[in-house]
């Protein structure tokens, strides 16, 4: 299997500038195959814009188009040839994302027309695939960059590697700061015994991140609002900067690590959530959200983006599946706020605004959430009492039919539709043994 190992580096002041010259290699490579391929639109010519097209044209056209202005002597010896590969990758990758969009082989949104990388921008990076790089003998707390030499990394990378072997060694810049991401390939590990806990149901909010099924809540640090005035601090500081003076650059660095920080709040927030749910439950059910529709709503949207649902859901499946624990991901049709967990009755309408369930039936009264994840866990255990639109099989009558929540909608086509009991989890990630 692949997985990702992700180190922060330590170069010194000459190690920057040669990371800086790499990625602009990669960008100006970026940069040329585009007006390559723009040209041979306009001429009507055979598109030839495969990776290893534009490396040919590349290798046989660097001499003219990577030369210097004042000496007329081509400068691309100077960086590692893997910087230019690296960009040529991108723009192939991003063409190819084009053409099967265009053609409606590529799921997700519309992609349109690769343009032109702004060295303002455009986050500086680039990658190794082949050569010497990677680890380094008898130096733990190291890597070796071609062209570039020893850079210092801020933890022991050997130990996270653990033997495994390096595939690729992709250098970026976020937040000021540079770090490699490492694909590493390891043996497949036997099939895990599932967590000795029991089961538990999900219910994802904005208010607080997540509520379990056991009364469990896991709250939201909501890391962009906390440090929203911060940031609007920085911004309007760097919009009275003028353009290309050191201090708008300095200021731009001062936005980019508050980015970076709240990227990070968020981040391990998930992660040390997420792994605690993978190790400690056996079976965990979760609600599949339309989130690409929950934030149309402008006054949901920043708050929901924050909260990161994709993402929570995104490193569940995979925890699950190393840890050998059963995810199931219920239909985005089940009524599981508006469904009373103690007898079954379904509302007609339950507002946002509504945060403890009334039941008129029952007369049980219980925290929305709470009651929510409870719905959740029991759809999740028992699939045969939901119908194939995960609708509650409890329904009497008509007027307790359940109707369709606005932040749970999907396509009317049924396309992207998921019942019960179909594989919605991670059922495709299980590792097998041989």
């Amino acid at each position: 299997m692949l997985e990702a190992v992700k180190v922060a580096l330590d170069p010194t002041p000459r190690q920057e500038r040669l990371l800086e010259s790499h990625a602009g290699a990669a960008r100006f490579a970026y940069n040329a195959g585009l007006a390559h391929v723009k040209a041979m639109l306009e001429r009507q010519e055979k598109l030839e814009w495969s990776y290893y097209a534009l490396r040919r044209w590349w290798n046989a056209n660097k001499d003219a188009l990577a030369v210097s202005m004042e000496t007329g002597k081509p400068w691309w010896p100077e960086n590692s040839k893997e910087s230019y590969n690296s960009g040529l990758e991108s723009l192939a990758d991003a063409l190819k994302n084009f053409s099967k969009s265009r053609k409606g082989q590529r799921k997700g949104r519309r992609m349109g027309f690769p343009r032109f990388k702004s060295k303002d921008r455009a986050v500086p990076g680039f990658a190794y695939t082949t050569g010497s790089f990677g680890l380094i003998d008898c130096d733990p707390y190291a890597l070796r960059l071609p062209k570039i030499g020893r850079v210092h990394c801020m933890e022991n990378v050997s130990k996270r590697v653990d033997g495994a072997k390096v595939l690729r060694m992709s250098v970026s810049k976020r937040g000021g700061r540079w770090q490699a991401s490492l694909t590493v390939e390891r043996a497949d590990l036997p099939v895990p015994s599932p967590p000795k806990g029991g089961s538990v149901g999900i219910d994802l909010g904005v208010k607080e991140l997540a509520t379990l099924s056991d009364g469990t809540i896991i709250h939201n640090p909501h890391a962009l609002k906390s440090n929203f005035g911060r940031l609007k601090k920085a911004q309007r500081n760097l919009s009275r900067k003028r353009k290309g003076s050191n201090r708008r650059r300095e200021a731009r660095t001062r936005v980019a690590r508050l980015h970076a920080r709240v990227a990070d709040l968020r981040r391990d927030l998930l992660d040390k959530t997420t792994t605690m749910l993978a190790r400690a439950y056996a079976d965990i059910s979760i609600e599949d959200l339309n989130v690409a529709g929950m934030v149309r709503n402008h006054r949901l949207a920043r708050s929901v983006e924050d909260a990161a649902f994709a993402e929570f859901r995104r490193q569940l499946e995979y925890k699950t599946a190393r840890t050998g624990a059963r995810l199931h991901v219920i239909d985005r049709w089940h009524p599981s706020s508006k469904t009373c967990s103690n007898c079954g009755t379904v509302k007609a309408k339950l507002s946002l605004s509504e945060r403890v369930y009334h039941c008129e039936e029952c007369g049980l009264v219980i925290d929305r959430d709470l009651n929510a994840a409870i719905n959740i866990q029991v759809a999740g255990s028992a699939p045969e009492t939901l119908n194939a639109r995960g609708g509650s099989g409890k329904r009497t009558d008509a007027s307790r039919r359940a109707t369709r929540h606005p932040v749970k909608r999907e396509p009317s086509d049924g396309v992207s539709r998921v019942s019960l009991g179909a594989g919605l989890g991670n059922e495709a990630m299980q590792m097998t043994s041989l």
